[in-house]
């Protein structure tokens, strides 16, 4: 009775949750003040010290998932797998490049955006490392281990509502957030998931997510979900009505991207529809 009862709390998909995110967090804030540590003692350029600690972090989250998840499931992690590496990692580099492309397209066509100066190419490379780093602890935590756990019990609509409610409220939290910036994120944590499902590899929302954040802020020099701006390729000024630029948020709280993703986010949706891909609640298993 006493083993019955420790199964089912072992088994039980919260505790699978809380486990994996304690796991997962420590080891990648471990990983980066370790690193941290060490490479502090080098001459290693600063820019280059980020980049390397932001892998290596990114890397060892990855690893901790693997090897956790592999004994407690008894399972192929196939969500991390080699296979489709590539194709997955174009198309969502492709994805989240477009998109932010659109959207400044549009701040440039009802605002004001100008270029004040080409910068140096290693200026990319600290939001590059934060990009990196950040697209992969997140998606591993919030897709990885939040969404398909929950996706496992209450099947695939509800996770993706949970895992859109989630994305929002974290962002909401973020400085100068508004109504507008908390249902653009509302939409993006929908259509991570959904690009989860559509090939049930990590690979492709950490590509999107990535190149999202990086084109926006390493490259375009725009203030991404109300954080400060680091270093990018181009110097840039951002003017014109909150609702088209972002405001203090950045343009991940304009309008046009909320539309943008809300657009990606039906397509999915509809090809994983389609393709039958959606999972079942446990009630109508």
């Amino acid at each position: 009775m006493q083993s019955t009862i420790k199964q089912k709390i072992i088994n039980f998909p919260l505790t699978k949750i809380i486990l994996g995110l304690l796991l997962c967090i420590t080891a990648f804030i471990l990983a980066q003040q370790l690193v941290g540590k060490i490479l502090d003692v080098t001459t290693i350029d600063k820019n280059y010290r980020n980049l390397i600690k932001g892998i290596i972090a990114s890397s060892f989250v990855i690893l901790i998932y693997i090897y956790f998840y592999k004994k407690y499931e008894k399972r192929e992690i196939r969500e991390f797998s080699s296979k489709g590496f590539l194709k997955n990692s174009i198309l969502g580099v492709l994805i989240g490049t477009v998109l932010q492309g659109l959207t400044i397209l549009v701040i440039w066509f009802e605002g004001d955006f100008r270029i004040i100066s080409v910068n140096p190419f290693s200026s990319i490379i600290t939001p590059f490392a934060v990009a990196f780093s950040v697209a992969i602890f997140e998606e591993t935590l919030l897709r990885g281990i939040i969404f398909r756990i929950f996706e496992e019990k209450l099947g695939s609509y509800i996770s993706l509502l949970i895992s859109a409610i989630i994305f929002g409220a974290v962002h909401l939290l973020n400085p100068d957030s508004s109504v507008i910036s908390s249902i653009c994120m509302g939409i993006v944590g929908f259509m991570f998931g959904a690009s989860y499902i559509y090939n049930r590899s990590l690979w492709l929302p950490i590509a999107i997510h990535f190149s999202w954040n990086f084109v926006q802020s390493g490259i375009f020099g725009a203030i991404t979900s109300g954080n400060e701006k680091t270093s990018s390729l181009f110097s840039t000024k951002i003017s014109g009505t909150e609702l088209i630029t972002g405001g203090a948020f950045g343009p991940e709280g304009t309008i046009q991207a909320t539309i943008f993703w809300l657009l990606v986010s039906i397509i999915l949706l509809v090809l994983i529809i389609k393709q039958n891909k959606l999972i079942q609640p446990f009630w109508k298993k």
